[in-house]
C-alpha cells in the first residue's frame, strides 16, 4: 500500500468506508464465493430461536457498522443452511469464526459487546506483524494506546525472524507486533544485534520503570511468550474489561478511580504514580498492582465488594482480589502521600486484614427442616466435618427454584431425623459463593460429604423426591435415616 495507507495501518485507524452491506447474509450456495472476497471476515452462525443469538444481534450489527470498510461481518442461519454449518463443525449457537480469504482461520473467543468485537477484530486486520522500513514507521507504530512488540533483525532470511513471525501469528489477538530487517533502527534504543523490543504504552510512561524492555535470549515461541507475559504489563498496568482475566491469574491489587486516558491522561497518572511509588517498595512479594476506571467496574464493585455509589468520592477505592478468590478492601481514606496504602499492604502481608465476604445477615431462627445458609455461616454448616450436606444455590427470582421448593422441603422433612445429614440452601445472588462451587445457573445443587469437603459433588439428577433419595443413598457417608427409620438399602 502507499505511504499514507501504511501509516494509517501502523497507527491503528481503519481506512475509508465502503458501500458494502454492514452484515452479509451467507448461505449454502454462496458462502465460499462471497467469503473469498474478504481478507478478514467474522461470521456468526446462529439460529433464529436462540436467546443468546438474539442478545448478541444488536451488538454484532453495531460492530459491523463501525468496522465497515475494515473487517466484514457476516451471518449464517443454520436452520436454513445446515450444510454450511455442518461443514464448519457448528454444534451450538451462536458460534463465531474468523475467516481469512475464505478459509476457516480461528474461532472467535473475544468479547461479545460492540466495543469488544471492534477492538478484537481490529487486531485481526492486516499482517500478523507489520514490516517497518523507516524510523518514521517505527515511531508511528509505538506511539499507540497499547503496548508494542518489535523484532529487530538483520535480514529477511533470519531464522529468528521466522520464529518471531510464528509467535506473532499465535499471539496477535492479544498484542501488537511489528518487525524490521534494518538493524540500524534498533541503535537508538541501545541494541546492536538481533533482539526484540517491548515498548510500553506512552500514556503509561513513568519514572518508576523503564518504558522499553529488551529481549536478548534465545528466541523461540515459548521464550517470547514468557517474556511478553512477564513484562507487558509492567509495575502497574491499566486494567480493562479486555485484560482483567489475564491480570487476575495472580493476586491483584487495584485502585479504582475516575481514570480516563483519552480525556485526562495527566489526572489519570496522578493517582497511578502514587500507587506505583508504593508498589515499587513491595515488588517481588507475590502481589500485582493495577489501576482501573471505577465507572467501568461499578456493578462489580457494588456486587463483589459492597461499594456504594458515594463511597470513595474522588479518591481511589482500593481492593485486593487473590487468585483463590479472597477479597479485601482498604477502608482507610487513600492519602496523597501513600502512607495509608502502605499500612493497608502491611496489614495484608502480615495477615491482619479481615477478608471481605458479601453475606446476608445470619438468620436469628433456623429451625425449619431446610437450613438457611449465608456466606458468614457456610463454613460452619456446609463444611461441618461430621455431617454430609446437600446445598442448593438459588436465586430469589428464579422460577425453576420456586418450582423445586416443595420437593426440596419434602426431602428435608423425610430426612429431618438423620443426625448426620443436613439439607440446606443459600441465596447465591446476595452471598459470595465459595471456591470449589461452580454456580452459573439456578438452581445449582452440590453434595459435600464427610471426609471430602474440598471435593463437593455436583448433583445432576432429576428433580423428584425419589431422584434425590437415590442420589443420597449412593453418595452419603452413612446409611440414611428416613422418617425416623434407618435405611439399610
Amino acid at each position: 500500500c502507499d505511504e499514507e495507507g501504511l501509516l494509517a495501518l501502523l497507527s491503528g485507524f481503519p481506512g475509508a468506508g465502503s458501500s458494502r452491506r454492514d452484515v452479509l447474509e451467507l448461505g449454502d450456495t454462496d458462502f465460499d464465493y462471497l467469503a473469498t472476497e474478504h481478507e478478514t471476515m467474522l461470521v456468526k452462525f446462529y439460529a433464529p430461536w436462540c436467546g443468546h443469538c438474539k442478545k448478541l444481534a444488536p451488538e454484532f450489527d453495531k460492530a459491523a457498522k463501525r468496522l465497515k470498510g475494515t473487517v466484514q461481518l457476516a451471518k449464517v442461519d443454520c436452520t436454513a443452511h445446515s450444510e454450511t454449518c455442518g461443514r464448519f463443525g457448528v454444534s451450538g449457537y451462536p458460534t463465531l469464526k474468523i475467516f481469512r480469504n475464505g478459509r476457516d482461520s480461528a474461532p472467535y473467543d473475544g468479547p461479545r459487546t460492540t466495543d469488544g468485537i471492534v477492538q478484537y477484530m481490529m487486531k485481526q486486520t492486516g499482517p500478523d506483524s507489520v514490516h517497518l522500513k523507516t524510523e518514521e514507521h517505527l515511531h508511528t507504530f509505538i506511539n499507540h494506546y497499547d503496548a508494542s512488540i518489535i523484532g529487530v533483525f538483520s535480514g529477511a532470511d533470519s531464522s529468528r525472524l521466522s520464529e518471531f513471525l510464528k509467535a506473532a501469528g499465535l499471539l496477535r489477538e492479544q498484542f501488537r507486533f511489528a518487525h524490521t530487517t534494518n538493524l540500524k533502527l534498533g541503535e537508538k534504543y541501545g541494541v546492536q544485534t538481533e533482539s526484540v523490543l517491548l515498548f510500553r504504552p506512552p500514556r503509561l510512561s513513568s519514572k518508576f520503570e523503564d518504558s522499553i524492555v529488551v529481549f536478548r535470549d534465545h528466541l523461540t515461541i515459548g521464550s517470547l511468550r514468557r517474556f511478553i507475559r512477564d513484562h507487558i504489563y509492567g509495575l502497574c498496568p491499566h486494567m480493562t474489561a479486555e485484560n482483567r482475566d489475564r491480570l487476575r491469574v495472580r493476586d491483584l491489587l487495584t485502585a479504582f478511580y475516575d481514570l480516563d486516558y483519552h480525556h485526562n491522561p495527566r489526572g489519570s497518572n496522578y493517582w497511578r504514580n502514587r500507587v506505583m511509588k508504593v508498589a515499587s517498595k513491595y515488588s517481588g512479594r507475590g502481589l500485582t498492582f493495577s489501576v482501573a476506571n471505577k465507572k467501568d467496574f461499578l456493578s462489580e464493585l457494588e456486587d463483589d465488594f459492597g461499594l456504594g455509589t458515594s463511597d470513595g468520592g474522588e479518591l481511589p477505592f482500593v481492593t485486593i482480589r487473590t487468585k483463590l478468590g479472597h477479597k479485601y478492601t482498604m477502608r482507610e481514606e487513600f492519602t496523597r502521600d501513600g502512607e495509608s496504602l502502605e499500612r493497608f499492604l502491611d496489614d495484608y502481608f502480615t495477615g491482619r486484614l479481615k477478608r471481605f465476604v458479601k453475606s446476608e445477615p445470619v438468620p436469628e431462627r433456623n429451625s425449619a427442616a431446610v437450613k438457611v445458609v449465608v456466606a458468614e455461616t457456610f463454613d460452619e454448616v456446609v463444611n461441618d466435618p461430621g455431617k454430609d450436606v446437600l446445598i442448593q444455590f438459588f436465586s430469589p427470582s428464579c422460577p425453576h427454584c420456586k418450582k423445586l421448593d416443595p420437593v426440596y422441603r419434602e426431602l428435608a422433612d423425610t430426612l429431618v431425623s438423620d443426625p448426620g445429614l443436613v439439607i440446606a440452601k443459600m441465596n447465591a445472588v446476595d452471598n459470595d459463593v465459595p471456591l470449589g462451587y461452580d454456580v452459573h445457573g439456578f438452581p445449582t445443587i452440590y453434595f459435600a460429604p464427610v471426609g471430602r469437603k474440598d471435593e463437593p459433588i455436583r448433583y445432576e439428577g432429576g428433580r423428584e423426591l425419589k431422584d434425590f433419595l437415590k442420589f443420597l443413598k449412593r453418595e452419603a457417608s452413612h446409611s440414611l435415616v428416613l422418617g425416623g427409620l434407618k435405611d439399610e438399602l
